[in-house]
């Protein structure tokens, strides 16, 4: 049998490969990432008054949990505004984002995004004193600033890793679920001990440690790592041709791409997801509270269930993936749709379940939980697509992917606002599921009819007629 690289080349560490720090750094990148936007659903539970409370002794007397600290008299309305404004600035940016880091890089466009939303994170406290109009604004541009990361790691995932690692690659994304796993716990005790300010700190401070961690360890290219050895460097250029210097750019084939049926699947299948998904991520804690009636403390960690499991699902299935494509058992178009299929479709099912047991604690929490374990398969399914049917433009497709579900986190907070604002019931939350249900299905359906996993003609540029030959082994395994 022949056999690829066993002891691949190690970094200037001495003990891992620039791909591999690569990948700690993206995963660790993903879940700051969540850290910096969830912190706030749960802390909001904290930084306004209860409703049927008229002063903080009150408050206290009420929830012993609770400590004394300041609360704003922000209403429903109020509340969903700040939840669902982060998405007026996080639209904006997906689709320059994706084309940004296609032209001048990720390292940038990630790692700059990513420190300044950290140094946002620290002053939100003095924002909120300052009025509800500044939190409003900070807000918006904290989501401006991280909208444009996202689609900007597939640019340099199509420089850095094989086409049969990707799917693996992709699963460091879903690690902002792990991030929110994380994080919905530790605030929810940050906050019980020491109030709600200290979330917000504790987040941005480990913001700020990672941006220069990143900008020292991580480059756009194995050509332009000053670090990397020279047997690593060369078996990434050999495996990815590069583009030299990185000054000559395919121009973006528009008309070929807007009627590209496979890059339309992406992009409905896209919204329809992360609709699903960001009702939740910032519906569950209050949906915890006021209709389960936890604690803050219990909040936070019921709360983190669903992510720790759509984490733990997207990297099993991403290397299950994997397996199967690079063994010939499943074609690439095979695995996108099967996986996508499974990801999407089975959570608008249990979201059905879910309107009708959903009133139980114990049910509730386990039917969301396995939803959204479920739907980390997407690593697997249609999140790294963009990849396989169009490489040099896999920012652009997932830009435009996630402008069209920016809008579905706007839409999903005003929705939840305008049905609960007069009755917050169980019976209101039920029209919340079915619309999940419905519009989860309607994703799932999309992909499997309109997705594809070959390289599209138009992605090919008339310079490269090899481009599209380029899958080969990963590293550190045996090829048959």
């Amino acid at each position: 049998m022949a056999k690829t690289e066993k002891s691949f080349p190690r970094n200037f560490t001495g003990c891992l490969t620039c791909v591999q720090v690569l990948n700690i750094m993206v995963l660790l990148g993903f879940m700051l990432n969540y850290a910096l936007r969830v912190n706030f659903t749960i802390a909001i539970v904290e930084m306004i008054y209860d409703a049927k409370d008229n002063a903080t002794a009150t408050t206290l007397a009420n929830h012993p949990e609770h400590i004394e600290q300041t609360r704003y008299h922000w209403d429903t309305k109020q509340k969903n505004l700040l939840l669902g404004c982060f998405f007026w600035g996080y639209v904006l940016t997906e689709l320059p984002g994706g084309r940004l880091a296609e032209v001048i890089g990720a390292r940038r466009v990630f790692g700059y995004s990513t420190l300044l939303a950290s140094v946002l994170t620290l002053l939100t406290p003095g924002a909120a004193a300052a009025g509800f109009g500044w939190v409003v604004a900070l807000r918006v541009v904290l989501g401006f600033l991280l909208g444009a990361t996202w689609p900007a790691i597939l640019p340099m995932a199509s420089k850095w890793i094989p086409p049969m690692d990707r799917s693996k690659f992709m699963s460091n994304m879903m690690a902002s679920s792990l991030g929110a796993a994380l994080t919905m716990p530790i605030c929810g005790f940050l906050i019980a001990h020491f109030g709600w300010e200290s979330a917000f700190y504790f987040t941005g401070i480990i913001g700020v440690m990672w941006a220069v961690a990143w900008f020292a360890v991580v480059y756009d290219s194995p050509a332009q790592h000053p670090r990397i050895s020279d047997t690593e460097r060369n078996f990434l250029l050999k495996a990815l041709p590069q583009d030299g210097n990185g000054n000559g750019h395919m121009p973006v084939p528009w008309k070929a791409m807007l009627l590209s049926p496979p890059v339309w699947a992406i992009i409905v299948t896209h919204g329809a997801s992360v609709f699903g998904y960001f009702t939740v991520v910032n519906q569950l804690p209050t949906y915890v509270e006021s209709i389960l009636h936890y604690s803050i403390k219990h909040n936070g960690l019921l709360s983190s269930l669903p992510y720790l499991g759509k984490y733990l699902c997207a990297l099993a299935s991403s290397v299950l993936a994997d397996s199967l494509r690079r063994s010939g058992k499943l074609s690439t178009t095979t695995a996108r749709k099967l996986f996508t299929g499974f990801a999407v479709g089975l959570p608008g099912i249990l979201m059905i379940v879910q309107a009708y047991h959903g009133h139980d604690r114990v049910w509730s929490i386990a039917i969301f939980t396995l939803a959204l374990t479920i739907n980390g398969a997407v690593t697997a399914g249609y999140l790294g697509n963009g990849l396989d049917i169009a490489p040099k433009f896999s920012g652009t497709i997932f830009g435009m992917a996630n402008t069209l579900s920016s809008f579905g986190g706007w839409l999903s907070t005003y929705m939840v606002g305008e049905l609960t604002k007069h009755q917050n019931t169980y019976e209101q939350w039920q029209i919340v599921f079915y619309i999940l249900a419905a519009t989860y299905l309607l994703g799932a359906l999309c992909f499997v009819s309109l997705g594809a996993g070959e390289l599209q003609p138009w992605a090919v540029a008339p310079t490269a007629p090899g481009a599209e030959k380029h899958e080969v082994q990963p590293l550190n395994e045996e090829k048959a």
